[in-house]
């Protein structure tokens, strides 16, 4: 019969037990310091600079310190917009060599919504065409422009970009549609401005891009009639009637 020893059964049951009283683990790297709890909380610094916290911080478009914010990382540079808007609006103004190189498409896009809401609470869903209009219009133009000139760094998007942020003067004539009927003499007259408006700085935005001097005005034709499929939908086009 085997002897049941209870002493060394109780001595060989006791395991080491560790103590989770909480942790705090420290880290510093190369400009880097920071440190976590058990709470699951973080905080630090990055180069001196206070890190972000909070759900909000994860969700921002703020960036760290010495990092570019997360638009601007996706193409999407709201100076950037801003400045080249202002050129557009003033075309006898010069031209800098950062918004000549630039190509952002996000202000053409935002331009065409504009310009198909408006058309759209005046009655007029266009949306089909005003995005169906500018891709193959803008493909067109593109490798006109191409034609005239040994200039080979202009690319699809700078053309686009250029081409869309002239359609901003030809948005207020949408809007204007809501309010009263532009199939008038003053309709046609502002119409006409807006087309002249786009046209002339679009025409002086490529002369710029493409190096060519003597041909604006061979230029500023098909752009144009490019402009005037625009104005013609905020004019012409029947509005729909709810039956």
């Amino acid at each position: 019969m085997a002897f049941y020893d209870a002493s060394k059964q109780q001595h060989n049951s006791h395991f080491y037990q560790p103590q989770f009283n909480g942790y705090n683990q420290q880290f510093n790297t190369s400009g880097v310091q920071g440190s976590m709890d058990n709470q699951f909380g973080a905080s630090g610094t990055v180069n001196g600079a206070e890190l972000s916290k909070g759900v909000l911080a994860a969700f921002s478009t703020s960036g760290y310190p010495g990092e570019p914010p997360l638009l601007e990382e996706i193409g999407i540079n709201f100076s950037h917009i801003k400045e080249k808007t202002l050129t557009v609006l003033n075309p006898r103004g010069i031209i800098s060599p950062e918004i000549r190189e630039d190509s952002d498409l996000a202000g053409p896009l935002l331009f065409c919504l504009i310009f198909g809401t408006f058309l759209l609470l005046a009655g007029k869903v266009q949306f089909d065409y005003i995005y169906g209009v500018a891709l193959f219009g803008t493909i067109s133009l593109h490798y006109f422009f191409k034609l005239m000139s040994d200039e080979t760094n202009i690319n699809f998007t700078r053309t686009a970009s250029v081409i869309g942020y002239c359609l901003l003067p030809l948005v207020p004539i949408s809007f204007a549609g809501i309010f009263v009927d532009l199939n008038n003499l003053f309709g046609y007259l502002l119409s006409a401005i807006s087309i002249i408006w786009s046209t002339y700085s679009a025409s002086g935005f490529f002369v710029a891009v493409l190096r060519v001097n003597n041909i604006r005005l061979l230029i500023a034709y098909p752009l144009s009639m490019f402009y005037s499929i625009f104005v013609l939908m905020a004019i012409f086009v029947e509005k729909t009637e709810s039956s």
